[in-house]
């Protein structure tokens, strides 16, 4: 079987935005103007495609990134029927609330391209600033498109101002809209210097005309500053541009294109996806400036049997490689494993090997995804977005590969939780459904944790938030038929030390028979940021809160004794010294010690160590550390000074305002264990008028006077 599209018309790329920016809005037209669907769905009428989960079209918000596969042959080839015109779109629909910042993360990951939606009265919010980010990490080529300019306080300029300010100077428009408001009509292509306007009942007739004489002068001038900006990537250009001879329209555009893949420039669109303006042109645009799979530097991993660096091009004909980034409960066909193949084909019904477990799996069926709805498939390809169906042990991050040729790629990494609830089933029916349905819920979410607690055998689960805990406790109700209780949120704290300090840990413990001898003595030290990149000694473990040294010479303690010591210090260090929480930021030099020819044991040396590590805790200032969340809050005016006061009763810090339409912003730095429930309190502060976003920031020590009361209750 053959592939039915060349891999140079693949383009797969996701839609990114924050909440409410309109991505899932543009993502109903893209379904819409590629023949996809033949109705547009609205989220205000819980009717969109990609939003399929009940909750999501309840709350009208993205919850979980929906792949869609679609066909788009450009603009100015409508009329031809000619199927070698069409370019494939595998595209991911991400969610814009920080609570579910996971499934931009790994969708980030696999994609070739993003394009970012923003609000045109918003202009950048701190979600965008999240994914941009994200983005970067993955260096992830970008289109922006500033929606939503048919609103009342909307403004290109503004909007594209604070992309330059707060994300990135390499931005540049390639369009500028004509009128904005209630005026607004189309937009003007800086590059072909013409009009284009949008007529039919969904704007699906793309009217080419010419400029209006009252932005002529702005769109010279804006050329200009584009043409200067592409012909930069090239000395040849430049310098021919130098002379007085502009590029070609063609030469242009292969320009961009290359400097858009390089991450070297950033294009900016116009328009809005609810009148059905300007999208259209985003379509284009992917085609023209998105890298296809044959653009990108092959992919790179490590063999696991050698350890050395392999990479995979993009061909397939090389063996096969993919990654699973997403698993799925699908209630008619089971798990659902999404991939990327990155190299090589994959047939429904063969075995694959998954390099991350050694494991064997065979591949049941192969599904592409239409958001919800399934398209069964014989056969992928090289650079496709499916799913399989079946595969049992296969988890988030997993390589998939050929057995013969194996490679295991890097794995996607997640935010940690900062928010906790205690959990317990309403009834005993409950208790064994509710195990089955948490496990499956942390396999399909890597941000989601579960854990007991040692002491009241009570479950806790972790998220990122207090909506995303309320949304998988609703799933486990409404999925899995499990009814539980749940307590208030918890704050994820965390402890560390500020200090340094020596200690020594001895267990001696005679009985009748033989007896138990353990004898560590450590030097202990706040772990010091350390260079991903940099060579680690052989003597240090290290992972990402704690670093362990050998320093033991001359076998004082026998090698076979050093693993469990590691281990000791490591329990030590989850149980906390102050309240419990798990310690973070520990470095432990273990440097003397003794042993007994008979008496010692791995459990006497383990134990040995978890005494010195309390009397080093005991030693070197033991702190509380709390969650500082970044907070957002848009408010009318006259509610500037309410709101500012409260947070600041809140311990937050006050880092900046600004204006944003009729809008004031306050950006704040404030502790999580302060913000619960505060979407309630500010909508009673405003008369329902402000609105507010929060993420996640940083730790920090918790004062004095609030850890006192956080140990007290604990005991």
């Amino acid at each position: 079987m053959n592939r039915d599209y060349p891999l140079e018309k693949v383009r797969n790329f996701g839609i990114i935005a924050h909440i409410d920016a309109g991505k899932t809005t543009a993502s109903e037209r893209i379904l819409f103007y590629t023949g996809s669907q033949h109705k547009i769905g609205e989220v205000h009428e819980g009717e969109t495609t990609t939003d399929w989960m009940e909750q999501e079209r309840e709350r009208g918000i993205t919850i979980t990134a929906a792949a869609i596969t679609c066909f788009w042959a450009k603009t100015a080839e409508k009329d031809k029927k000619d199927l070698s015109k069409k370019y494939r779109f595998n595209i991911i629909d991400t969610p814009g609330h920080i609570d579910f910042t996971a499934e931009v993360k790994r969708s980030m990951r696999v994609l070739d391209g993003a394009v970012v939606v923003f609000d045109g009265v918003a202009g950048v919010e701190p979600q965008s600033e999240t994914n941009w980010r994200y983005a970067d990490e993955a260096q992830v080529p970008r289109i922006c498109f500033i929606n939503k300019l048919d609103r009342t306080g909307a403004s290109f300029e503004r909007s594209y101002a604070s992309i330059l300010d707060r994300l990135s100077p390499k931005a540049i428009r390639m369009q500028i809209p004509i009128g904005e408001e209630g005026q607004h009509e189309g937009s003007v292509d800086l590059l072909t210097m013409k009009a284009y306007t949008f007529s039919g009942n969904m704007g699906e007739e793309v009217i080419e005309g010419e400029i209006p004489a009252n932005l002529l002068e702005d769109a010279k001038k804006y050329r200009a500053e584009l043409i200067e900006r592409i012909v930069e990537q090239d000395d040849a250009a430049m310098s021919a541009y130098l002379e007085g001879k502009e590029p070609s329209l063609e030469e242009l555009k292969t320009l961009l294109r290359k400097a858009v893949i390089n991450n070297e420039i950033f294009p900016v669109y116009t328009g809005s996806a609810l009148k059905n303006k300007g999208v259209q042109l985003v379509l284009d645009a992917v085609v023209d400036y998105l890298p296809s799979p044959l653009d990108l530097k092959p992919v790179t991993g490590t063999n696991p049997k050698t350890g050395e660096p392999v990479e995979r091009h993009a061909s397939d004909e090389e063996p096969f490689c993919a990654l699973a980034f997403k698993l799925q409960t699908d209630p008619f066909v089971g798990a659902l494993t999404f991939f990327r193949v990155y190299s090589g084909t994959l047939s429904a019904g063969s075995y694959v090997y998954n390099s991350t477990t050694g494991s064997k799996e065979r591949v049941g069926r192969i599904v592409r995804l239409q958001a919800d709805k399934r398209e069964e498939v014989a056969q992928v390809f090289t650079g496709e977005i499916a799913a399989a169906v079946g595969l049992k042990d296969t988890k988030t991050s997993h390589t998939l590969c050929d057995e013969a040729n194996p490679i295991v790629l890097e794995e996607i990494k997640f935010p940690e939780p900062v928010v906790s609830l205690r959990i317990e089933p309403k009834t005993k029916a409950d208790q064994e459904k509710m195990g089955v349905a948490l496990r499956k819920l942390s396999d399909e979410d890597p941000t989601f944790r579960i854990k007991t607690d040692d002491e009241t055998n009570e479950t806790i689960i972790s998220g990122m938030g207090e909506l995303h805990l309320e949304i998988l406790v609703d799933r486990m109700k409404r999925e899995f038929n499990v009814v539980a209780d749940v307590g208030k949120p918890q704050v994820a704290y965390r402890e560390t030390i500020l200090g340094s300090a020596d200690a020594e840990g001895k267990y001696i413990k005679q009985t009748g028979g033989r007896g138990q001898y353990g004898h560590v003595k450590i030097k202990m030290k706040k772990m010091e940021p350390v260079d991903p990149e940099a060579k680690v000694a052989k003597n240090v473990t290290r992972e990402d809160h704690f670093e362990f040294i050998n320093n033991i010479k001359g076998g004082v303690i026998p090698q076979e004794f050093i693993s469990p010591v590691e281990k000791g210090l490591r329990e030590a260090m989850a149980r906390g010294f102050l309240a419990g929480f798990p310690m973070v930021d520990i470095s432990v030099d273990l440097y003397d010690g003794s042993y007994h020819d008979v008496d010692s044991s791995e459990i006497a040396f383990k134990i040995a160590a978890s005494m010195a590590f309390q009397e080093a805790a005991a030693k070197a200032k033991a702190v509380i550390l709390e969650p500082i969340m970044r907070v957002e809050v848009i408010v009318p005016e006259q509610f500037m000074g309410d709101i500012t006061g409260n947070l600041s009763g809140k311990r937050g810090q006050i880092e900046g305002m600004e204006e944003r339409g009729l809008n004031k912003v306050v950006h704040a730095k404030v502790p999580l264990s302060e913000m619960f429930g505060y979407t309630t309190t500010l909508r009673s502060m405003t008369e329902g008028r402000g609105s507010m976003t929060m993420e996640f920031d940083h730790y920090d020590v918790v004062p004095k006077n609030v850890a006192d009361d956080i140990i007290a209750s604990r005991k």
